[in-house]
């Protein structure tokens, strides 16, 4: 179970929260939520998205403030067959960034532009998972089997479990741009990145229902009691076992030094043995894993051997009852994961007439390294080590861009993204290789505005990705990735000359992803999520 949450702190606190890569936002200004294809931008938002292209501006300064309010839900059904209820089961995380922020300042002098951007470049948000997921319950649910393994009975089985994680990669980015002609532009830049993950939560109060009452009169069946609780009995009661078997051999000596040790034990009456005794040495000889048939055919001499040999089988026995005491007492998490890297940045942007617009970006792969605090010193559950670090390096990317006016009121737009995704340690570990990535991720869109009249402008965009992940070892029931189509639209008002205001709203549809995995059995996890959100900016010009 430690294992366990392991793997939902490198799981939940990573990945964007929407537009983008597996960990890059992209969704970085209202204008971008109203048409979903910015890349080829000569607008405030350029900063972000086409820096190159800011020396269209004009001169002057310019600035702009843009929030979205980010909401999803992450749906996962499981049929694993020791689940309890109906199935599949379905379990439902929540995320939300109601507070997502996008700030950009311009200043152009000459062939020169100088700008500066801050926006949540990776994660953004919180997810809390209140009734679990399948990864957690499974843990308490596979005591079920295991303990009938061990001839001990138990049919139900609860624990109170929840999971809250934040993460936010800020970007703090600063770019030049040069006017080389009327037709080029070029621009390099770069952006630090400050990143931040937060992982809280439990697994308490994992209870049963055993029906053993050799571990004490309260195992009976009926009652729930705590998992660790019964191990811990179990333990107990086991140790004290290799001294009665040595205790119970002793005594069939004499019917041994009588000439019966031929005489089955379950015919012990016949030479005086006792009902009580006899019953107790089969218990005994159950408890050293002997089935009632065998127990059945022991005769006594080679009932004497057995429980002779049976203390270092119960002592393992007893080992084995004080590890799932340990592995089933409550486990609380409080840790962060804190790092910082840098982004070098290049873009140029062509105009090559004057009604069609060209960009190309290109972001070097971030190296980040996380270095993980246990915030009080204990309570990292034994699964945060202090001071470990892990990889979470953000992909390098090529972007493209275009925006083409077929009339003055009208302007189309196109994009494509390309996330080197194929060169990133998506498991996060130096010395480990597992395969994350089969192929480098895409995006691409089509977007339009239209300009009703001066001051109005509408518009509407769909964006469209292609995930590389492979999925038997990306896709968890904490984190995923499947294909997704995002529509957008909203409008502009221009309110003077110096303020313009952006509002838009989108929807994100994402394809089912599924898995085959296998613990005890085998079985089918589903993966779905639904994403909206709504944004709005003002942008600013100020003058010369």
């Amino acid at each position: 179970m430690r294992k366990l949450l392991t793997i939902v702190a490198a799981t939940l606190i990573s990945g964007s929260v929407l537009a983008g890569g597996l960990v890059t936002n992209n969704n970085q200004s209202a204008m971008f939520t109203r048409t979903q294809n910015r890349n080829a931008s000569t607008g405030i938002d350029a900063v972000f998205y086409n820096p190159a292209g800011l020396t269209k501006l004009g001169n002057g300064f310019f600035a702009s403030v843009n929030n979205q309010s980010i909401f999803q839900t992450q749906t996962v059904t499981n049929n694993y067959e020791y689940l309890s209820g109906a199935k599949p089961r379905t379990y439902i995380g929540d995320v939300k960034a109601p507070i997502y922020p996008g700030v950009y300042i311009v200043y152009n002098t000459g062939k020169l532009s100088f700008s500066a951007g801050f926006n949540p470049i990776g994660g953004g948000g919180g997810a809390t998972y209140k009734t679990g997921v399948p990864s957690f319950e499974s843990q308490a649910a596979e005591l079920i089997p295991l303990l009938g393994a061990q001839g001990i009975t138990a049919t139900a089985y609860s624990a109170d479990i929840y999971f809250k994680g934040s993460s936010i990669y800020f970007g703090y980015q600063a770019n030049v741009a040069y006017k080389i002609s009327d037709m080029l532009s070029i621009a390099v830049g770069g952006r630090l990145v400050t990143a931040k993950n937060t992982a809280s939560g439990y697994m308490k109060n994992i209870s049963i229902n055993p029906n053993y009452p050799a571990f004490g009169a309260n195992y009976n069946g009926t009652n729930m009691v705590l998992a660790s609780a019964f191990f811990t009995s179990g333990a107990a009661f086991l140790n004290t076992l290799p001294a009665q078997a040595t205790g119970a051999a002793l005594q069939l000596q004499p019917a041994i030094d009588g000439g019966y040790g031929a005489v089955l034990l379950s015919n012990g009456g016949a030479i005086g043995m006792t009902p009580a005794s006899i019953a107790g040495i089969q218990a005994l000889l159950g408890a050293r894993n002997l089935t009632p048939a065998e127990i059945g055919a022991e005769t006594i001499s080679h009932a004497q051997t057995d429980l002779n040999a049976a203390g270092p089988i119960y002592q393992a026995k007893s080992a084995g009852m004080t590890g799932y005491a340990a592995k089933t007492g409550d486990v609380v998490v409080d840790a962060e994961q804190t790092g910082m890297g840098f982004t070098p940045i290049i873009s140029v942007n062509f105009t090559p007439v004057e009604n069609l617009n060209i960009s190309l970006k290109y972001e070097f792969q971030t190296k980040l390294n996380l270095k993980t605090k246990v915030i009080d010193g204990k309570n990292g559950g034994g699964i945060y080590i202090q001071d470990s670090v892990s990889i979470a390096d953000l992909p390098a990317m090529l972007s493209l861009g275009v925006e083409f006016k077929p009339v003055e009121k009208l302007t189309l737009a196109g994009t494509f993204n390309y996330y080197f995704d194929k060169n990133v340690d998506y498991d996060g570990r130096k010395n480990v290789d597992i395969k994350m990535i089969d192929k480098n991720f895409l995006e691409f869109g089509l977007g339009a505005e239209y300009g009703i009249n001066e001051k109005f402008r509408v518009s509407a965009g769909w964006l469209a990705t292609i995930t590389g992940v492979y999925s038997l070892n990306y896709n968890t029931d904490l984190g995923y990735s499947t294909n997704t189509n995002t529509i957008g639209a909203g409008f502009g008002y221009r309110i003077n000359d110096m303020i313009d205001l952006n509002i838009g709203g989108q929807y994100t549809f994402y394809n089912t992803g599924s898995n085959a995995l296998t613990r005890l059995k085998s079985f089918t996890e589903t993966y779905a999520k639904k994403t909206w959100l709504v944004g709005i900016g003002l942008d600013f010009y100020f003058g010369k």
